[in-house]
Parts: structure tokens; C-alpha cells; sequence
């Protein structure tokens, strides 16, 4: 792989009129990227990990990472080849000239990332939540995403440095889990043997792909970068270094996590639990109150929410520049440039969302529909192959792609009917949208001509 620069730039125009401050820099976008990744999927699905695996919860993890290193791939040849705002929409439109399969595959991304706000709501307003305040879980919900709406509409540079502060408190919070891990093995109270023992009567290929698709959900949120592309300064440069760097951080992190885990306790006590990272302050005994994991929790999904309310924003900004959606979504505020029209309308999108299902329904569902989009965007780099920029760029082995593909299609042949009828309901819903927005757009078009007639 080789990637070169680019020459930065003070801003970026969307060829409209409307313009996005370059305010990312490289360090910013990796905490971007770690920050997104570390989120809840870890400190809520490393018990149910456990109990396909039991202690080779670990497996399932680094296979995970390695399923998301190759789709981050294609990532990075594309977004250093076209930096702008929309991600795989524009990368659809590029490769497919259609408009309406780039709505779709741009729908697919925004519908993932507002039911992943709408369950990060939920979970922000459950049992961790519970052990400060004694609240209604829907109405809290609610209040969480007004405040993450509000956070957003201050502008990338202050939403980015929020992310900066919230990704080393979960980051911290995970290290420290691994310290106390190692802690119980060093006095002889865990067992090491366990990280290799699978439940008893199961098969291992099957478990660990099973367990895989959870763990894939602990990873997504790499490809939501691709919508700040155009925010980023040098981005040839800048962008697969953050991505790569962000997603093996991350992987390393959740490997050492899932050994000194499945080692301090008991798989069956981890899945069990609904807390399972506080089993390991249990088993540990050194005195520190359980509420201290509940609030770097918080700060978790909290960090999570934003980050990926930033990018369904700008992701619908770009479907609105393109005339994807209403062009009225891609109004900026003047001064700080943030499109607060799309941060306004997915904000109450996702305040519906979290009224109609759990957060085990709504991952499942984000995942799936993430899926898909990579199925797109893997193709995109193949097709896209030919065209050709005025600019350097990062190139991946065309071998990477191919393997990507191989592996959205056997983690799609993993999910359920139902979460499968869920997101063709959610992707109608779209097609829907598209029809009617063209259908006013050919009208708007006509009344124009005969204006000028």
C-alpha cells in the first residue's frame, strides 16, 4: 500500500455555493476514528461474545478487526480519491451512475448511523444511567439527543474537541480493565488456561463466526470518517493514516481486553452479566466503587452518539448538495459552517427511531444495513479503478477489495429474518423518500422552463 500528499487547503466548496471549514487535522481525525470505534459494542457485547466462545472470546475480536482492515481499505483509496462530503454515496455515484442506487447505498449509511444514535440513546439512558439518576429511560433518551443535537450545531471543531476528551476516558477505562486483569492473574486467582476452552459441545469455526458478527458491531464506525473528508486538512496524507492507525489501536486494545478478561473470570460469569467489564472490578476487590465503570461507560456511549450524529449530518448535507435530498438540508450556518439544517432533522429522525425498538434489535439492524453499504464501496474501488484524479492518492492490492466482498457476504448470511425485514423496511422507506424527491425536483425544473419561456 503507498499513499502521498495531497496539497491542503484553508476550506472546500461543494460547488453550490456552501463551504466547509478544513478544520481536522490528522491527530483529530485518528481520535475521530479511535474515538468512534471505541464505543459502547465493547462494554456491552463482550458478555455475549463470552458465552458463544467462552474464553477464546479474544478469537472472535481479532477476527473482527481483520474483517474491518479490509473494508478500511477500499475506504482509504476512495476517500483520498474523492474528498468529499457523502462517503459511499459518492463512491456509489461514481462507480454505478445511478442516482438511484447512490441514494440508496447513501440511505443504507444514513439509516445505519440514525438507528445507531437512537440505540447508543437508549443505552445511554438504561442501567448505567440508573446508578446516578432514578429517571424514565424514553425521556432521558430524548434529552440526551437534544443535547448531543446541540453539541453538534457548535461546530466540528468544538464536537471534535469533545471526542478528544471522551476517547481518553474510554480508552483509559479500557486499559485499565486490561491492569486489573493482569492484576488477578500476577496474585494467582485467574486462569490462563481458559482463553483457549470453547463452551462445552461447540464447534469452533461455527462460534467464532457467530461471535464475529457481534464483535464486528465493536468496530464500525471507521467508515462514518469518510464524511468529514472534506473537513480534513491534507487529507492523501492524513486520512489512511488516521483510519488504519484508529482501527489497530482499537483492535490491539480489544484483544488485550478479551484475553486478561476471559482469564480474570469465568466466561459463564461474564455472560451472565449485563455488566461484564465490572465482573473484572468485582473479581479484582481493590476497593474501587462500581459506579466509576458506570460513568466511563456514559462517557462511551455518550462519545459514540456524537460522533456518529456527526456524520449522519454530513452525510446528509452531501445527499443534499447532490440533489439526493431536499437541497433546504444542506443550509449552513454562516459563521461556523456547520449544516445545522441536517443536524436538526436526523436529531428528531433518531428521537422517533429510539421509540420503536431495543438496543439489541437496533444494533443488529445497524449492522446489516452497514453491510450492505460495504458490499457497495468494495465494488466502488474495483469499477473505479479506471478513473482517473488529478491528485495522488492512496491505491490498495486489488486482492483486498476481493476478500472484503467475500467477508460482508458470509457475516450477511449470519444475521436473522427478522432483523433482515427490518432494514428492507427502512430501506423501502428510502426508496420512497428518493421517488418523491425527484418527482418534486423534475416539477421544480418544469415551472422554471416555462418561467423562462
Amino acid at each position: 500500500m503507498a499513499v502521498s500528499a495531497d496539497a491542503p487547503a484553508a476550506e472546500t466548496s461543494d460547488g453550490r455555493g456552501n463551504q466547509l471549514k478544513r478544520a481536522i487535522s490528522g491527530k483529530l481525525l485518528y481520535l475521530f476514528i479511535l474515538g468512534d470505534v471505541l464505543g459502547a459494542g465493547i462494554y456491552a457485547l463482550i458478555g455475549k461474545i463470552a458465552g458463544q466462545t467462552g474464553g477464546m472470546l479474544w478469537l472472535p475480536l481479532a477476527v473482527a478487526l481483520l474483517l474491518a482492515l479490509l473494508t478500511a481499505a477500499s475506504y482509504a483509496e476512495l476517500v483520498t480519491k474523492y474528498p468529499k462530503a457523502g462517503g459511499a454515496a459518492v463512491f456509489a455515484h461514481r462507480a454505478y451512475r445511478s442516482d438511484l442506487v447512490s441514494f440508496v447505498v447513501g440511505f443504507c449509511m444514513l439509516a445505519a448511523g440514525l438507528v445507531s444514535v437512537a440505540g447508543l440513546a437508549l443505552a445511554f439512558a438504561g442501567d448505567y444511567l440508573h446508578a446516578f439518576l432514578d429517571v424514565p429511560a424514553v425521556p432521558a433518551a430524548l434529552v440526551f439527543l437534544a443535547a448531543v443535537a446541540a453539541l453538534n450545531l457548535r461546530g466540528i471543531s468544538e464536537s471534535l474537541g469533545a471526542n478528544v476528551v471522551m476517547t481518553v476516558v474510554e480508552l483509559s477505562g479500557l486499559l485499565f480493565i486490561i491492569a486489573l486483569g493482569a492484576l488477578v492473574l500476577g496474585r494467582g486467582d485467574g486462569d490462563l488456561g481458559r482463553v483457549v476452552e470453547l463452551p462445552a459441545g461447540t464447534s469452533a469455526l461455527p462460534a467464532v463466526l457467530g461471535a464475529a458478527l457481534l464483535a464486528f458491531y465493536s468496530f464500525v464506525g471507521f467508515e462514518t470518517s469518510a464524511n468529514v473528508a472534506e473537513e480534513t486538512v491534507n487529507p492523501a496524507r492524513n486520512y489512511p493514516r488516521a483510519l488504519f492507525g484508529g482501527l489497530l489501536t482499537a483492535g490491539v486494545v480489544y484483544v488485550l481486553v478479551g484475553l486478561t478478561v476471559s482469564a480474570a473470570v469465568p466466561a459463564q460469569q461474564l455472560a451472565e452479566s449485563s455488566g461484564p467489564l465490572l465482573e473484572v472490578v468485582r473479581v479484582a476487590d481493590i476497593g474501587l466503587p462500581a459506579w466509576v465503570f458506570s460513568l466511563v461507560a456514559l462517557v462511551a456511549v455518550a462519545n459514540g452518539a456524537l460522533l456518529t450524529s456527526i456524520m449522519t449530518s454530513r452525510l446528509t448535507y452531501g445527499m443534499a448538495s447532490d440533489g439526493l435530498l431536499p437541497r433546504a438540508l444542506g443550509r449552513v450556518l454562516p459563521r461556523r459552517r456547520s449544516p445545522w439544517a441536517a443536524i436538526l432533522v436526523t436529531t428528531l429522525a433518531s428521537m422517533a427511531l429510539a421509540l420503536t425498538g431495543d438496543l439489541e434489535t437496533l444494533a443488529n439492524t445497524v449492522v446489516l444495513l452497514l453491510l450492505v453499504v460495504f458490499v457497495s464501496t468494495n465494488t466502488a474501488v474495483l469499477v473505479l479503478r479506471r478513473d482517473k484524479v488529478d491528485h495522488q492518492h492512496f491505491r490498495t492490492p486489488v486482492v483486498l477489495p476481493i476478500l472484503a466482498l467475500a467477508s460482508c457476504v458470509v457475516l450477511l448470511s449470519q444475521q436473522d429474518g427478522a432483523v433482515w425485514l427490518r432494514a428492507l423496511l427502512l430501506i423501502a422507506v428510502g426508496v420512497v423518500l428518493y421517488v418523491v424527491t425527484a418527482a418534486v425536483r423534475r416539477r421544480t425544473a418544469r415551472r422554471g422552463d416555462a418561467d423562462r419561456r
